[in-house]
C-alpha cells in the first residue's frame, strides 16, 4: 500500500482537487484507494458526496478506540473509498498532542487497512503542525500543488527547508512538486515555472491547468472527470497520475 498525502503549508493551491481527482483515476484504473480527508474543511467529503458523522470520529481513531476501518464509508464510485472529516478535525492537532507517540498516530491506523486498498491518499490541512509531521511520518510521498505565484514558491521553498533539516522526521519522504492553477498566457507564470523548475529539476513535468471545469466540482460535487472525462484538466489528471507511478 503506498500513502500518498497532497499538502501544502498554503491554502487555496489546489490540494483536495488534486486528492479527489487523483484517487478517482486510480480507482478507474483498477486500484484500491482510500482517501482519509484530514480537512476540517471537509471538503473531498463534500466532493464525493458523503455525510461528515462517524461515531466517534476522529478523535476516536488518534486514540485508537476506533479502528480506521470502522470509519470508512463507500463513494459512489467503484474501488474508491473515505474516511470522511468534519469541522471537529481542527482540533487533530491536540488529539495528536493527547495521545503517547502522536508522531505515528496516523501511520498505525493506516497499518491497519494496508492490505485492503493499493492506495491511500491524505488530503492534509494546510499548515506545519503536529498533524503535518504526522502525515510526514506516515506518507510514502508529498504530492504538493504549486501555483506559479510568488507567495507560492515561497512556501515550496519553506517546506524544501523543513525537510533538509529534519531528515529523521521525513526519512524516505519523497517530496513531489507540480504546477496547478496554471494559465499559460500570464508571462509571470510561465517565468516563475521556469525558475523553480531550474532550481528543483525533481519537480513533476504534469501540469494542472487553471480551469472552471475543476471550479465546477463544488456544484456537480464528484471528481472532474466523472462529469468532464476528455476535458483538458480530466486529461491532466490523468497525466499526472500516469507520471507518478514512475516515480513512486
Amino acid at each position: 500500500m503506498k500513502v500518498l498525502a497532497t499538502y501544502n503549508i498554503k491554502g487555496g493551491v489546489g490540494k483536495t482537487a488534486t486528492a479527489v481527482n487523483l484517487a478517482h483515476v486510480a480507482a478507474a484504473h483498477g486500484n484500491r484507494v482510500l482517501v482519509w480527508d484530514l480537512d476540517p474543511q471537509g471538503a473531498a467529503t463534500f466532493y464525493f458526496r458523503v455525510k461528515p458523522k462517524v461515531k466517534g470520529g476522529g478523535k476516536a481513531i488518534v486514540r485508537g478506540s476506533l479502528e480506521l476501518g470502522d470509519a470508512i464509508k463507500a463513494t459512489d464510485f467503484d474501488n474508491l473509498d473515505l474516511v470522511p472529516a468534519d469541522f471537529s478535525y481542527r482540533h487533530l492537532d491536540l488529539w495528536l498532542d493527547d495521545a503517547k507517540k502522536p508522531l505515528v498516530r496516523i501511520r498505525r491506523a493506516l497499518r491497519q487497512v494496508s492490505e485492503e486498498y493499493d492506495y491511500v491518499f491524505l488530503d492534509c490541512p494546510p499548515s506545519i503542525s503536529l498533524t503535518s509531521e504526522s502525515v510526514f511520518r506516515a506518507a510514502d510521498a508529498l504530492l504538493v500543488p504549486t501555483i506559479p505565484t510568488t507567495l507560492s514558491l515561497r512556501t515550496y521553498e519553506q517546506l524544501d527547508r523543513f525537510v533538509e533539516e529534519n531528515p529523521d522526521m521525513v526519512r524516505e519522504l519523497k517530496i513531489l512538486g507540480f504546477f496547478s492553477m496554471v494559465d499559460r498566457h500570464k508571462r509571470l507564470h510561465r517565468r516563475f515555472m521556469n525558475e523553480l523548475r531550474t532550481a528543483h529539476p525533481e519537480m513533476l513535468d504534469a501540469t494542472i491547468p487553471n480551469s472552471t471545469d475543476i471550479e465546477r466540482m463544488g456544484v456537480q460535487r464528484e471528481p472532474v472527470g466523472a462529469y468532464g472525462k476528455g476535458s483538458k484538466p480530466a486529461r491532466a489528471y490523468e497525466a499526472l497520475w500516469s507520471e507518478l507511478q514512475t516515480r513512486l
